[in-house]
């Protein structure tokens, strides 16, 4: 009598045990679901960098109608930027060829806020969520480099 519930009982565990599994492999879909850049297109230094690094370069350069919208808060407007965007890509030529800033190789403030715009985009968030977002979250670190 008490056999026929333990027999039941295994292939309970094994769904929960699945579960983990199956939203990590989820979560993996949904970050190749935002548009980048392709590693070998980034200058040698970015693809030295740290991942995080690597992946904000990636993103921020592939993806400039979304950065140019998302303030930084690093102090960066006192060298010219005007978005997060600024602190990744310097200039773009009419051919579309990009000259990369430096910047955000020494900067984890940047980084960060554009890790936080890849995140809330996944999480389906606008660009103007976005913005007030970062806003609030990294205005007490300074002056907003957007004019």
């Amino acid at each position: 009598m008490f056999l026929k519930p333990r027999k039941f009982l295994f292939p309970f565990f094994i769904v929960i045990l699945l579960i983990p599994i199956l939203s990590a492999c989820s979560a993996q879909n949904q970050s190749s679901d935002l548009h980048m850049m392709p590693m070998d297109k980034m200058p040698a230094q970015v693809q030295s960098a740290a991942v995080t690094v690597q992946q904000a370069y990636q993103f921020a350069s592939a993806n400039p109608d979304v950065m140019k919208g998302i303030p930084c808060y690093c102090g960066c407007g006192n060298i010219g930027h005007t978005s997060n965007y600024s602190c990744y890509v310097q200039s773009t030529d009419a051919k579309g060829n990009i000259t990369f800033d430096n910047h955000a190789l020494g900067c984890s403030l940047c980084v960060t806020i554009t890790q936080d715009t890849m995140r809330l985009l996944k999480e389906g968030k606008t660009v103007p969520q976005i913005k007030a977002y970062v806003d609030t979250t990294y205005g007490k670190y300074g002056t907003s480099n957007m004019p």
